[in-house]
């Protein structure tokens, strides 16, 4: 197992670190997260200082909102908390932002400066199952958050 999570990050660090431009860049990290446990939808974030905006994604459809204030929604919870905010079931959290009517479950992982002093970005995973992540998933999306930190220290 430990070879094939080395092998996965590698991969991702080789495509943050990569000469594509910065969007193609977050479009293949929004595919390789997407396809690595099966999710039905992957967004890859910009964090400002008072809008989160998105740069890529994987899956049917673009996001609802794809540009919203910092402060709303399960991305404003990580942001401030600067963890990964797991929801089981969306349609039990008032702070849940409506993207997709099939959304049940989610997982937003900041992306944290070196240091960890501020959120630089975000890695939202969401899913049409109830409870479908796992401190597995968790673990997993967040190691792929941090190897991808050149996509958002490069540009």
């Amino acid at each position: 197992m430990p070879i094939i999570v080395d092998n996965m990050l590698n991969q991702v660090r080789s495509i943050a670190m990569g000469g594509d431009d910065r969007a193609v860049k977050a479009q293949r990290l929004a595919e390789l997260i997407r396809k690595l446990g099966d999710y039905r939808w992957v967004g890859i974030y910009d964090v400002g200082s008072e809008n989160v905006a998105i740069i890529a994604w994987s899956g049917d459809n673009a996001p609802e909102n794809p540009s919203f204030p910092l402060s709303t929604g399960l991305t404003g919870a990580a942001v401030q908390k600067k963890r990964a905010v797991i929801v089981g079931d969306v349609r039990t959290d008032p702070r849940y932002l409506a993207t997709f009517g099939s959304t049940l479950s989610e997982i937003i992982v900041p992306v944290l400066s070196p240091g960890g002093g501020n959120v630089i970005g975000t890695v939202d995973v969401e899913s049409d199952k109830v409870n479908a992540f796992s401190t597995r998933d968790q673990q997993m999306i967040e190691q792929c958050a941090q190897a991808a930190l050149p996509l958002w220290l490069l540009r």
